[in-house]
């Protein structure tokens, strides 16, 4: 029998979560909502959590994904953004929908194709989770079943970064993925700043200062 848990909500999120959920109805959920809906879902063995995404969530998510543009720009990276892109395994019984998801190292594998079969498929290369607290279900074992070689989560006005070793997550202070640079303290700086210089001047100087960090690498 299926049991529902009482909504919660915060400033950044409305949830709901569900027990008792078959992989097959979680399969039908997300048929029959499609891939236009705002609700994003996170599937766990049995358990289904429903979370709409409110402006703080979503802003702040975007800025993130701004970023990582900028990152993959500057350090003359192929990328293939892939969003809210649902990750599922059925043998694991588990399913996520990051904030946002990109391949980076594998985006040439990925490139041209547009759906997703964790059986064969690489999982995205880098998610993130923004404003992780407001969820129920912790997502971090989730991506470490599937896989996700890093994923960052911002809390505001926290991020930490984890890389995967050795069959688990390590929390450090620097992205693999973009040479080592010393994302998780800077670049909570910059999205504050956002909100007194504006979005764009925010970008800016964030691309200024990777500018440098580049030149201080070669």
């Amino acid at each position: 029998m299926v049991t529902l848990a009482p909504t919660h909500s915060d400033t950044y999120t409305n949830s709901v979560i569900l027990h008792n959920i078959s992989w097959n109805t979680f399969e039908r959920i997300l048929l029959e909502t499609g891939d236009t809906r705002n609700n994003r879902f996170t599937y766990n063995q049995g358990i289904l959590e429903i979370m709409t995404p409110l402006m703080p969530h979503e802003h702040n998510n975007r800025l993130l994904q701004n970023l990582i543009i900028v990152l993959v720009e500057e350090l003359n990276l192929n990328v293939k953004s892939t969003g809210s892109l649902t990750c599922k395994k059925e043998d694991l019984a588990r399913g996520v929908e990051p904030d946002s998801s990109f391949y980076i190292q594998n985006e040439p594998i990925m490139r041209n194709k547009t759906s997703l079969d964790l059986t064969q498929d690489p999982p995205p290369d880098l998610v993130i989770e923004v404003d992780y607290a407001s969820s129920s279900i912790d997502k971090l074992p989730i991506y470490l079943a599937l896989g996700v070689p890093e994923v960052w989560r911002y809390d505001e006005p926290v991020m930490q970064i984890y890389s995967l070793a050795d069959g688990k997550y390590i929390p450090g202070n620097s992205s693999p993925t973009f040479a080592n640079l010393s994302l998780n303290t800077e670049v909570p700086q910059f999205l504050a700043s956002s909100l007194e210089i504006g979005e764009m001047a925010m970008i800016r100087n964030f691309r200024s200062w990777i500018k440098t960090q580049v030149e201080n690498i070669k």
